[in-house]
Order: C-alpha cells, then structure tokens, then sequence
C-alpha cells in the first residue's frame, strides 16, 4: 500500500504554490551530495521540475541530477526565503521519492503548469518532449514565517 502524502497547512501549500525556486539535493553512486537549483511546481500532492533547455555542460542525460536518481532515488528539496529581516525567514525542506515521468499525459499536464508558473518556459525554453522529474514527497517540515 502507497504511503499517504504528508498532511501540510495552507500557509505552507502557498509558499509552495508562489515560490520561484527550489534547491534539489541528490547523491551520487558513492553518496556525496549534489545540489542544483530548480524551477517547480507543487500541484498540491508532488512536485515537478523539467529538465529545460537553459545552456549546460553536458546533454541532459549526463546531468548529474539524473544520473543520480537512477542510481539512489530519493531526494531533498529545499524551498525557502531569505530575508534581511530575519522575522521574515522561511523554509520548507521536504524529503521524498523522485523518478522521471514516464506517462505522456502526466508529463504534459506537468509541462503546462511549468510554463504557467514561468513565462520564460512559454518562450520555447521548454520541450514538449522535455525529461521531467516528479517529487512525491515522504516527509516535509517547514520552519519560520509561514
């Protein structure tokens, strides 16, 4: 039996529906960590970030992100705000379970979220056919002015 996702408040659902960016932390096939800032979207049970066509060092199937995955398939994501008042600091760091999207439907459901949440992936900076990653997360904590 699939476990159920974590139960979380509406302050932190709209931090995660408005947050521009998150952190994906992975680790390699000897276990060192390998962090990467990602674009997202939160659909209200699991996360989705596409791998978009921003200039790379190497063709997306060499990224490290998803050499990662396949090797060790869980994952942080780190979602959060800096602030110079400090009564204003948040964090959601949520831990969880990612694999790419297989299911054309589900990843093109995906890739019109992206683009409504980034106008930039609107401007042909996102693949019809881009590999997109889905977070299901296990467990999230969050921490501060949400």
């Amino acid at each position: 039996m699939p476990n159920k996702p974590p139960l979380i408040s509406p302050g932190i659902h709209a931090k995660l529906e408005t947050a521009p960016v998150a952190r994906l932390a992975t680790l390699d096939a000897e276990g060192k960590p390998h962090a990467v800032p990602i674009c997202f979207v939160w659909d209200g049970s699991v996360f989705y970030s596409a791998i978009d066509r921003k200039p790379k060092r190497v063709a997306p199937s060499r990224l490290a992100r998803l050499k990662n995955i396949k090797k060790t398939p869980h994952v942080a994501l780190l979602v959060d705000q800096y602030d110079e008042d400090w009564t204003r600091l948040w964090y959601v760091l949520v831990r969880g379970d990612v694999e790419l999207v297989s299911a054309s439907t589900e990843r093109q459901r995906a890739i019109q979220h992206l683009r409504a949440k980034y106008p930039q992936y609107d401007a042909d900076m996102l693949a019809d056919d881009a590999p997109v990653l889905r977070v299901t997360p296990v467990r999230i904590t969050a921490w501060g002015k949400i």
